[in-house]
């Protein structure tokens, strides 16, 4: 890969897309390949730092101080089993939130935060909120690119448009350089035709890249959360095997230019 670290950020504002899970198991895929790699939590849920093994309730600092210009990044840095770095977050994000909205250049202070040490990285992942607020707008205009996780169900694309809108103002006026890489489908059971035809709908209305491979819905996901290691920790189902091969699409991509592999679902 050459020397310009990459910056990816993983948004959609509906929960429970398995955003985080995406967030911990691409880093810990691209780890794996030698990269220097630095994960950032944006959700004042803490999900991310929590489910790689830190409490958010017992951190001294986190990204909240971080973005507010009270430390410096370093001060917020910790790591993670997997060698990772990670800016954790907490609930007092929630506050940096409203505090960032009396600020002039407020969709910028991640974006400032970040110049601070993003040379020591390959890779950034950033893990935004399941909101459109300011801290997703800063994810987004802190991103080079951006993945949006689609769980592979009915009601899963209702906010879609709207969050495409969002990327369309993100592109027109803090970030002209963002591309969005596509809809990644999270929790996508191949035994369903309602899976295959709830990509095959979000492809053809919002004219979006459909990424491959497909992440399958596996209970693993939910355990390796709780255990606080990423879901790759030692283990080789499914879908840890679906992140270790988008990550091989992506380090391609930014080696080479290579367009992402896409999905499309046998009818």
């Amino acid at each position: 890969m050459n020397t310009v670290t990459r910056v990816l950020a993983v948004a959609n504002q509906k929960g429970g897309v398995a955003k985080t899970t995406t967030v911990a198991s691409l880093g810990a895929a691209i780890q794996e390949k030698d990269k220097r790699v630095l994960l950032v939590d944006l959700d004042p849920q803490g999900s991310l730092t929590f489910s790689l093994g830190h409490d958010p309730d017992k951190l001294p600092v986190s990204i909240h101080e971080v973005l507010l210009g009270e430390v410096e990044p370093d001060a917020a840095l910790l790591e993670t089993p997997e060698g990772m770095a990670l800016l954790p977050a907490n609930i007092d994000l929630a506050g940096a939130e409203a505090m960032l909205l009396m600020r002039a250049g407020r969709e910028y202070a991640l974006k400032r935060a970040l110049a601070k040490v993003v040379e020591r990285y390959d890779v950034v992942i950033i893990d935004c909120p399941p909101s459109l607020g300011v801290l997703t707008l800063n994810g987004l205009t802190a991103a080079d690119e951006v993945i949006v996780p689609l769980q592979c169900e009915t009601l899963a694309h209702r906010g879609v448009g709207q969050f495409l809108r969002t990327i369309a103002d993100v592109q027109a006026i803090t970030n002209e350089d963002l591309k969005l890489l596509g809809a990644l489908p999270t929790l996508y059971d191949s035994r369903t035709t309602h899976s295959r035809d709830v990509l095959l709908d979000v492809a053809d209305r919002y004219d979006l890249p459909v990424l491959a491979p497909p992440i399958p819905r596996t209970v693993r996901f939910a355990e390796a959360s709780a255990s606080g290691a990423s879901v790759l920790a030692g283990r080789k189902n499914k879908g840890a095997l679906a992140y270790r091969e988008l990550a091989q699409a992506l380090l391609k991509h930014w080696k080479n230019g290579k367009p992402m592999p896409t999905f499309t679902p046998e009818i």
